[in-house]
Formats: structure tokens, sequence, C-alpha cells
């Protein structure tokens, strides 16, 4: 299974998540997005770089509860919530936002 970004065909695993991390790029997440009917926004967009970033500090693609504490900490109470997290990702905050962003599968997601 792939996915066709940029000319390139990304492996992806039977969930839709890449299978090298190393191969994101953010045209990733767009086509991801695309294939949700979902267009990316500056506050999805805010979600997947806080992700990234954290996947980089602390090995570990963080489950919703610690991810909604974590956004809540560095971008304002107003965006670190479930509600406004779900607005984003209807999906599943950690798990679709995770996945855009290039991440494995968070730890504890079903």
């Amino acid at each position: 299974m792939g996915i066709e970004v940029n000319g390139k065909t990304l492996e992806v695993d039977e969930e839709g998540y890449l299978a090298d991390l190393n191969q994101w790029e953010p045209g990733v997440a767009d086509i991801m997005a695309k294939l949700d009917d979902t267009t990316l926004t500056d506050a999805h967009w805010e979600v997947i770089n806080f992700l990234r970033e954290y996947y980089e500090e602390y090995q570990i693609a963080p489950a919703v509860r610690v991810l909604t504490k974590a956004i809540g900490k560095k971008l304002g109470a107003d965006k670190g919530n479930s509600k406004y997290l779900y607005e984003l990702f209807p999906y599943g905050p950690a798990k679709q936002a995770c996945k855009y962003a290039g991440l494995p599968k968070p730890t504890g997601c079903v």
C-alpha cells in the first residue's frame, strides 16, 4: 500500500501510517487530509508541527490525554482541550494528527 506524494510513492501500513517516518514532508499531511475530505488550516498545522517537535524530543507519539495537556501548556488553554482538538481532527486528535504528522500510531490508541 502506498500514497503518491510529489511524484513519489510512499509506503503506508494497513491503517495509512507512513512506514518510514523519514519520508515525511508537508505534502504527506496534505494528501492524507485530502483522503479524509479535510482541508488543513493553520490550526491543523499548529498541532501537526507541535506533534513533530514532541516526537523529536521524546521519541513517542503522545496519547490524546498527554497531547491535550502538552498543547495546553505550549499553545494555551483555549487550544489544549478535547473539544478544540476533536473539531480539528474528528477521527481522534492523537490518532489522526499523528498520522498526518508522519508519526507512528500513538501508544494506547485502538
